[in-house]
């Protein structure tokens, strides 16, 4: 009987472990490069519960070494930003150098966006997605493809 119970012990064992579950990190591919495409600045008016949306084309430059830059036409919608960024599997967060010790995407009486905050992201290898929210009534999407 010694014998069974002194057997029972390892046969359980390796079946809990058999139950674990595998927790390797899924890996972070970072978007490097150059990427072209669209802003999307969506706005619900707070009196009238309407959509606005304006758009603007972007053109977005990432590197490991150099950090990120705005370099599409920054007259209308989209700021002039550049900067660090960090990133783990679902969020990216982009720290713009031109918006001071600002924390949104609009700073101080801009009217222009720029490219800081965190954002939640998809990127497949080419397509670069990212949409943050600055309020219950302000948008930001940002539809990007690798040149």
């Amino acid at each position: 009987m010694k014998k069974l119970s002194f057997l029972a012990i390892p046969v359980a064992l390796f079946f809990l472990a058999s139950c674990v579950k595998n927790t390797t990190p899924t890996p972070v591919t970072i978007p490097t490069g150059t990427f072209s495409g669209q802003l999307v600045l969506i706005h619900m008016s707070s009196k009238t519960g309407k959509l606005d949306t304006v758009k603007a084309n972007v053109v977005l430059t990432m590197s490991t070494a150099t950090g990120y830059a705005v370099l599409s036409d920054t007259t209308t919608v989209q700021a002039g930003s550049n900067g660090a960024f960090i990133m783990d599997s679902q969020y990216i967060q982009f720290q713009d150098k031109t918006a001071a010790a600002a924390t949104a995407q609009f700073v101080g009486t801009s009217t222009k966006v720029h490219l800081n905050g965190t954002y939640t992201y998809a990127y497949d290898g080419t397509n670069f997605n990212f949409y943050a929210a600055s309020s219950d009534t302000l948008g930001f999407n940002y539809a990007l493809k690798k040149n």
